[in-house]
């Protein structure tokens, strides 16, 4: 069941949201070589506690941290390690956080150090593409019209949609109807209306859409170890129009 949400409630998440993109505006400048996942986690949650706020993912279904840590082929779900990253990489980096009982999620893709202009022209086409959706998640289009802007953009650019994994609903839980796939026909599922809130997050392959889930239960990587961007926002729909929560302008 989709529950849209109060003007009082998108205001809760609106400060939900301020907290899910001041983290990920930090954890941008503290991206670099020789940093650790587990570094960037320590920093996100050490974050959260000195605002208040509630890590979304930690203890979610057993997920053991507070930020997901995603570098290259890792498309999404990283655990935090303590690996370094290195020059060259790119790192997917997911987060939520609860304030008041709501919550917000995004995540962001970014550079460590000097990177290839193709691992930067994907880092950019996944994002465009979820600016490419704001164009549809107005009222009087369907989900299925958000899903298709995704995937028609980024596949005249030569890249791939994860398939099984969606963007969601979200509120007072992290997932929420309706589910958002990144890949579709138009005109189909739920019309979108005043007071929806929806987390729309392009997962964007070099590759194949293929993917493959780790012994861990929670790290999925492409099949082709080619590399992976993503770029996710909340969003309310407010006088018909997303107004984005996650992202400080």
């Amino acid at each position: 069941m989709i529950v849209c949400k109060s003007a009082r409630e998108i205001e809760i998440m609106k400060r939900s949201g301020k907290v899910v993109a001041d983290v990920l505006d930090l954890l941008r400048d503290a991206v670099r070589p020789g940093v650790t996942p587990r570094q960037l986690d320590q920093a996100a949650e050490n974050y959260l506690k000195k605002v208040g706020a509630i890590p979304s993912f930690k203890n979610y279904n057993g997920y053991p941290a507070t930020l997901c840590v995603s570098p290259n082929e890792v498309v999404v779900h990283g655990i935090p390690n303590d690996d370094p990253l290195e020059e060259g990489d790119i790192v997917s980096l997911d987060m939520g956080a609860v304030v008041d009982g709501y919550h917000a999620d995004a995540a962001r893709t970014y550079p460590v150090g000097k990177i290839s202009a193709e691992k930067a022209r994907l880092i950019e086409v996944t994002r465009e593409s979820f600016f490419e959706a704001m164009k549809y998640c107005r009222t009087g289009y369907r989900i299925s019209d958000v899903s298709n802007a995704v995937q028609v953009y980024c596949e005249a650019r030569g890249y791939s949609l994860v398939r099984v994994l969606t963007g969601h609903g979200v509120g007072r839980h992290l997932h929420e109807d309706p589910e958002i796939p990144n890949f579709g026909k138009p005109g189909r599922g739920p019309r979108i209306q005043e007071g929806m809130t929806l987390a729309v997050e392009p997962m964007v392959n070099m590759g194949t859409y293929f993917v493959k889930t780790a012994d861990d239960g929670w790290t999925v990587s492409t099949c082709d170890g080619k590399p992976s961007a993503h770029y996710e926002n909340s969003i309310a729909i407010v006088d018909g129009e997303p107004l984005i929560l996650t992202l400080n302008r």
